[in-house]
């Protein structure tokens, strides 16, 4: 059996996830149940109170790209298919399913775009709290190319995070666009140096996993909340969300080290 494209690993408290489909890491049906496994082990990696738990999650690419998209033929199958529109209909609802399983995930989720990242992939970036991109990076939604939309979740998300002209903007056009223009539109959380920037992405990770990571479940939830329901519901439930912090040992850790140390000293075990 050969490798999968798309493999799990785990560096300390942070899952990484790999996609390796060499040479241009196109999305075909074997990248993307690779993804669909992943993100159900995922699932398992990160459940609260498992003592080997994952407290954060890197996606990251091996190659000289991200993602050069999807493998069109994969479209080309669907279209011709005997019921194009049913069958369409049920890739975008399971490939959603698995985006809105990534960006559910209770732990803070970081995507490393180290080049060029189109599609798929770009939707799944955009599924992640963090968007990482070194310099040379660049984006792009270019389903125009072959009459579609962009259907994983990345015109909404898009919206989210850049508002609705931007996103229509960059969609419509099909254009591809460089991480500095993204970190802009506020797409992108942060633009670091090409030299290094695997290392500088793990590291990031790496102190993401190290912080209150119940804590981080609820900021989670308590930001999607608001940017789906408004802000009054995510009011509404702060107090059930947020008032069993003070049960965990985390919180009450860092209290003691507080008054005893000032702040900044405290270490956190996720719980």
């Amino acid at each position: 059996m050969t490798e999968s494209p798309v493999r799990v690993e785990r560096d300390g408290d942070v899952a990484v996830v790999v996609l390796d489909a060499p040479p241009l890491n196109l999305f075909d049906e074997t990248v993307f149940a690779g993804f669909e496994r992943a993100v159900a082990e995922l699932v398992a990696l990160t459940e609260p109170g498992r003592p080997d738990r994952a407290r954060a999650v890197l996606v990251e690419a091996r190659g000289r790209v991200v993602s050069g998209g999807v493998d069109v033929h994969a479209f080309q199958a669907i279209a011709e298919g005997p019921d194009p529109a049913g069958q369409g209909t049920a890739l975008w609802a399971r490939l959603l399913r698995m985006a809105q399983t990534l960006e559910d995930l209770p732990v803070p989720t970081v995507f490393a775009a180290h080049g060029l990242t189109l599609t798929a992939a770009f939707e799944l970036a955009l599924a992640c709290d963090i968007l990482l991109a070194a310099e040379r990076a660049s984006f792009g939604l270019v389903e125009i190319v072959v009459g579609l939309t962009p259907s994983m979740g990345g015109p909404q998300r898009l919206a989210e995070r850049a508002g609705p002209a931007r996103a229509k903007q960059l969609i419509y056009t099909g254009e591809r666009y460089p991480a500095a223009e993204l970190e802009r539109w506020n797409v992108v959380n942060r633009v670091l140096p090409d030299d290094g920037f695997a290392d500088a992405a793990r590291e990031y990770a790496h102190r993401l996993a190290a912080g209150p990571t119940v804590a981080h479940a609820a900021t989670k939830r308590l930001v999607g909340t608001a940017v789906r329901d408004g802000v009054r519901a995510a009011d509404a439930i702060t107090p059930q969300v947020s008032g069993p912090l003070f049960g965990t040992d985390d919180l009450r850790g860092a209290v003691a080290s507080f008054l005893a140390d000032g702040p900044g000293r405290a270490t956190y075990e996720g719980r």
